[in-house]
């Protein structure tokens, strides 16, 4: 059943994955990020094929608990090759857990509290500053002490304040990253994450020579449930024709239009992607798989932050906190959970024909 492929723990999605991998003659690679957990906390990294062939590559868990859904695809690609191996034309990367802490800890952030789809910078850009309006949002995001039984809930202060700026408004100053509030919502960090550096140090040998690379980075939580919404880096060299090409019949979302669901991000990791590899085509979409509407998914960031920061801590309330996160970026529901890895599988199979006509 395809609900298999999700599993229970980040433990547990590593493990599968590396047994997986092996089983099917790919090289796997791990990369420790945390001492944190058993064994400590790692990103594994799975390649086959040649290495100068045009690859395919699939990311997941750049944050966190997001991962529950992104390792379920991996798997079931995985799970594929082995009945079905891939065309040996094509080299397939498959990079799992990025943020492996917050995966682990049922987090969206890293040990250092780090958006790390905010901590991908581009030179000259830097790790200072925050969105126009963060600040004045910084009390109702990120409450600098426990939740009581007499303060206002969270949703009649978030309709207020949707009231007050408008929705769109809001989701840029919320979302877009800030680097001013280490304690916040969507800190991008003061320097470049142990996951991005890992990322940076080691990317170029998993690409190898390939003359051509796809890369699909999923991604949960934004978005009607369970439907998808491919959202492309855009370029002179890649302009928004070229993925309407590559994914069609797809839903397609770009920075330049008035987004029902996206917005704005600064150090979103695949513009670096697309940067670092410049001197090749290098198309990148981050495929984000709707679950609950955009309240609910951040009253449970807030909360889950709230009582990391606040406190307090080991109690119920905290893992009902923690089940309600994961609820909301890998809902239970069975036919949710078929709909995505179906997707996921046709997105990857449209990847990996793009990618040869590249």
């Amino acid at each position: 059943m395809t609900e298999d492929y999700f599993s229970s723990s980040y433990l547990q999605s590593r493990e599968r994955f590396r047994i997986a991998a092996d089983a099917i003659g790919a090289k796997c690679d791990a990369y420790q990020v945390s001492k944190a957990g058993e064994g400590g906390l790692t990103i594994d990294v799975a390649t086959l094929g040649p290495a100068d062939a045009p690859a395919v590559v699939v990311s997941s868990g750049v944050h966190g608990v997001e991962g529950f859904f992104g390792s379920a695809v991996q798997l079931a690609m995985l799970d594929r090759f082995s009945r079905q191996p891939p065309d040996r034309g094509l080299r397939f990367v498959l990079i799992h857990a990025i943020n492996p802490f917050g995966f682990d800890q049922l987090r969206r952030f890293d040990e250092a509290n780090i958006d790390l789809n905010r901590n991908f910078l581009i030179d000259p850009q830097t790790y200072k500053g925050s969105p126009a309006g963060y600040g004045a949002l910084d009390r109702f995001l990120n409450p600098a002490s426990p939740a009581t039984r007499w303060e206002l809930p969270f949703h009649l202060q978030a309709m207020a304040l949707i009231a007050r700026h408008g929705m769109p408004t809001l989701k840029s100053a919320v979302a877009g990253g800030q680097y001013e509030y280490p304690s916040g919502l969507f800190f991008g960090g003061s320097q470049p994450a142990a996951s991005m550096v890992v990322v940076r140090d080691h990317c170029a040998r998993w690409i190898g020579d390939a003359p051509s690379v796809v890369h699909i980075d999923l991604h949960s939580g934004l978005g009607r449930f369970g439907e998808c919404q491919l959202m492309p880096v855009v370029s002179d060299a890649a302009p928004a024709s070229a993925f309407i090409d590559g994914f069609p019949d797809r839903a397609l979302e770009f920075e330049a239009t008035h987004q029902r669901t996206a917005y704005t991000v600064r150090g979103g990791m695949g513009q670096w992607f697309v940067d670092r590899f410049s001197e090749r085509p290098y198309r990148f979409a981050l495929a984000e798989f709707g679950t609950y509407g955009p309240l609910r998914v951040l009253a449970a960031l807030r909360r889950e932050n709230r009582f990391h920061f606040q406190g307090p801590r080991d109690t119920e309330a905290q893992r009902r906190a923690k089940a309600e996160l994961l609820e909301c970026f890998c809902p239970r529901s069975a036919a949710w959970r078929r709909r995505v890895i179906d997707t996921s599988l046709s997105i990857v199979d449209q990847a990996s024909r793009w990618s040869q006509r590249l």
